[in-house]
């Protein structure tokens, strides 16, 4: 159980890693509003990505990391606490940060592409997301390297001689 839980604690952190990746690529490549058709697409496929690829990774490496840490094994590694303490800041930020805005902007730009609301509106908040994506990654990076290297983060008191 601990060896499938490790692999899909990784390949779920594989899969959030390589969609913020391509998330930071497509907001670098995206054009500006004035091309409302090409911002439209981008932003659509940026809405796909953080739907199917983003949230289901991030649920995966939170499920069996969750699952992980409630072995006895883990209790008293301060490494773990600690990706469990960045693993809530993964959820909340990437709920709040990533899914919703990427959501949000490709309903509001394939609206603006049909008329029913002004183009002018869009891409409000293109550094803010750009930002995000990046302390994100940053976060997941440090994940990484606490579930290899596994610092000792908590001293064990020393027996009385």
């Amino acid at each position: 159980m601990r060896r499938l839980l490790k692999f899909l604690h990784t390949m779920g952190a594989i899969g959030l890693m390589g969609a913020m990746a391509a998330l930071l690529v497509l907001l670098e490549r995206a054009p500006s509003t004035t091309a409302l058709e090409g911002y439209a697409l981008i932003r659509g496929a940026m809405g796909a990505v953080a739907t199917w690829l983003f949230l289901p990774s991030l649920a995966l490496t939170l499920l069996a990391g969750l699952l992980s840490i409630a072995q006895r094994a883990f209790h008293s590694a301060g490494w773990a606490w600690a990706k469990l303490a960045t693993g809530v800041v993964m959820f909340e930020w990437g709920f709040v940060g990533v899914q919703g805005p990427m959501q949000e902007e490709a309903r509001r730009s394939a609206e603006a592409l049909a008329g029913r609301i002004d183009p002018a509106t869009l891409g409000q908040d293109l550094g803010s997301e750009r930002g995000t994506l990046w302390v994100l990654l940053a976060v997941a990076t440090l994940n990484v390297v606490f579930g290899i290297w596994r610092p000792r983060l908590i001293r064990r008191p020393q027996p009385a001689a």
